[in-house]
Formats: structure tokens, sequence, C-alpha cells
């Protein structure tokens, strides 16, 4: 069994949704040969906590708007930390950077089929690791400052 047209129509729209708000490492995967309850995962994060709920509130905006599309079910709400999103054909995780490196789900899924994602979807990979360099560098240098 593979994705539905549904499936990759939710996924794309969710997807570049993310990318608007400058979502990492966004990528799917055709869950439906593993998972009898959705065809899909989404996977998005975001190096802080408000930036997870903007994305979380973009993709379901957008879904809403331009695909009718509500999620049945939203967890993960107060902490902002790990936000999923289930529209029964896909559920979306969008993560904090660190939930997204300590439950690295993507080595749980890494043997299902990968979907294609819209271009600026495709051209957050690897940001997560960008920032996370950007910030230590940050880090090193506002620590000399105080060596006066």
């Amino acid at each position: 069994m593979t994705a539905t047209d549904r499936s990759i129509e939710l996924i794309n729209t969710a997807a570049q949704a993310a990318a608007d708000k400058l979502a990492h490492d966004i990528i799917a995967y055709d869950v439906s040969d593993v998972l009898s309850i959705t065809d899909a995962f989404l996977l998005a994060s975001a190096p802080n906590d408000r930036q997870v709920k903007s994305i979380v509130d973009e993709i379901e905006e957008r879904l809403q708007k331009e695909l009718g599309a509500k999620p049945v079910r939203r967890e993960g709400d107060r902490e902002a930390r790990w936000v999923l999103l289930d529209y029964v054909d896909i559920v979306v995780h969008v993560q904090h950077s660190e939930e997204r490196v300590f439950y690295a789900l993507e080595r749980l899924w890494k043997d299902c089929p990968e979907l294609s994602l819209p271009e600026d979807a495709v051209a957050t990979r690897g940001k997560a690791q960008e920032h996370a360099k950007l910030q230590a560098a940050e880090e090193d240098t506002a620590g000399f400052g105080d060596l006066r």
C-alpha cells in the first residue's frame, strides 16, 4: 500500500506551511506499509518553543483553509516541545530541536519510503545543525566579553 493522493496533498501543504515559518529539517515518510492508523508522517523542528507553536499554528491554519482539514487530535501544546497533529491520513510531528535529536524519529522510520516535498521544505535540511553551530559560536564569543 502507498500513501493516498489526499495524504500527499496534506503532507505537501503542511510541509510548505512549516517551511514558510522557518522550520528545520522537514522530512516526510510513507508509513502506510507498517502502520494501519495513518499513511504518512511529517517531521519538522524549530530551535525554540515559540517557533514550534508558530509552525503548528501555521500548519493547522493552512490545512483548514486550503484543504478543509482539521486535526482529530492535537497533543503536546502546553510545553511546545513536541506537538503532534493527527489528521488521520497524516500525522505531523513538530519538535523542539533538542527533542528531535533525543527521540530521533528518523531512525525509527528510515526503512519507510521518503515522500518528495516542495522545494522550500527540502531546503530546510541541515538547518538545525547550522543553527546549533551559530548558537555555539555566539555563546563562545559572548564569554570573551567578560574577560577584561
